[in-house]
Formats: C-alpha cells, sequence, structure tokens
C-alpha cells in the first residue's frame, strides 16, 4: 500500500467533469485506489463516490493505492490532481 496527500486546485473542486477525469485515470490501473477526504474515504473508481465526498478547492486530499501497480497508479494520480483534472 502506498499513499500520498495532494491539495485540489480546481476552482469547483472534484464536480462532475474532473471527478470524471480522475476516474477514468484511475480505471487504468489494477489496483485498488481511494481518495480520503476528511472522514471519508471513497473508491477512486466511483465517480457518484467522488462527487458525493464533497471536495473543494483547497482541500487535501490522500490517495491510496493497494495493488501490482501502485506507485504507478499513485505517480499518475496524484500527477493528474496537481495538474487540474483538465481545468
Amino acid at each position: 500500500m502506498v499513499s500520498q496527500k495532494v491539495t485540489v486546485i480546481n476552482p469547483t473542486g472534484l464536480h462532475a467533469r474532473p471527478a470524471a477525469v480522475l476516474v477514468r485515470e484511475a480505471k487504468q490501473f489494477e489496483s485498488e485506489i481511494y481518495v480520503m477526504a476528511g472522514t471519508r474515504k471513497v473508491d477512486a473508481k466511483n465517480v457518484l463516490a467522488l462527487m458525493d465526498a464533497s471536495i473543494v478547492c483547497g482541500m487535501e486530499i490522500t490517495v491510496q493505492c493497494i495493488g501490482a501497480d501502485e506507485e504507478k497508479a499513485l505517480s499518475a494520480l496524484v500527477q493528474a490532481v496537481e495538474s487540474g483534472l483538465g481545468e
């Protein structure tokens, strides 16, 4: 298991479009991938779960990956969040 904290920079947080970008990125990997925001831990491969987590701009989240390709998955997802998820 690997994890890393990252700050969400999207002005509107993880609404539908950036959440979908994150899910698309997560689904490329075999590993189980979770996003932790506050006391919530949600499946990063589930767009509705991500949107329901109420992740807003400036919030620090933790990306956690468990599996065979966990290092690659963590690197890709942290990079995606740091780059603004296409926004």
